[in-house]
């Protein structure tokens, strides 16, 4: 079993209909929708973070959050983009 899971769940994503954690039998199934699911948040949500999915683990893949330094009205905690946006540094909820 392959899980895709969302590493913090910005208001945006609250609001939306995506699942948090997914499971998949398969490895290819659960790369397509981690890379899937990012590009959509990153196109359809409101641009205060940016989404990566990467591999974490054999069989998990994560989207990470991050601060997007180019937003107007984004976050000003300082995270620059290279830092994970966490519910502990990022003034977003």
């Amino acid at each position: 079993m392959y899980t895709v899971e969302v590493g913090f769940e910005c208001s945006c994503f609250k609001k939306s209909d995506y699942e948090s954690k997914k499971s998949f039998d398969n490895q290819s199934d659960a790369y397509n929708y981690a890379n899937v699911l990012a590009d959509f948040m990153n196109d359809d949500f409101c641009a205060t973070h940016t989404f990566s999915a990467i591999r974490s683990g054999d069989k998990e893949f994560i989207i990470q959050v991050f601060d997007n330094p180019e937003a107007a009205g984004s976050c000003s905690t300082g995270i620059s983009a290279s830092a994970p946006c966490d519910e502990d540094t990022c003034g977003c909820s």
